[in-house]
């Protein structure tokens, strides 16, 4: 148990540390009202009266989060086949060009859609 004292003593101290933090925020801050600072905020978009169905928004935020997602993908499976690309097969470098193909689908897919356009 002896050296894992060093790091519980870590935890404490950033816990206690954390703890001040928070009340020092609760004293020290403004404590003025602000109307702006209680309006909703909806991804740029000014907050409008919500239709019955709760309102739609536009197709431009929903495929750029998809395409961030097909990026975070590609990257966490090109960063360790790059790594060990001098010790793979022929199987291991045709089944990347193969994921990298079906990329290219979807990267087309939101050219298409007009998801790297912005007004």
């Amino acid at each position: 148990m002896s050296p894992y004292i060093p790091i519980l003593g870590v935890l404490f101290f950033s816990a206690a540390l954390l703890g001040v933090m928070v009340l020092a925020s609760l004293f020290v801050g403004p404590k003025r009202y602000n109307k702006s600072k209680y309006m909703p905020y909806e991804c740029g978009i000014d907050p409008t009266p919500r239709a019955a169905g709760g309102g739609r928004f536009p197709v431009k935020y929903y495929i750029t989060a998809m395409m961030f997602l097909v990026f975070d993908i590609e990257i966490a499976f090109l960063y360790p086949w790059v790594v060990a690309f001098d010790q793979l097969s022929l199987f291991a470098i045709f089944a990347m060009i193969t994921f990298l193909l079906l990329l290219c689908i979807a990267y087309f897919y939101e050219y298409k859609r007009g998801g790297m356009e912005w007004d």
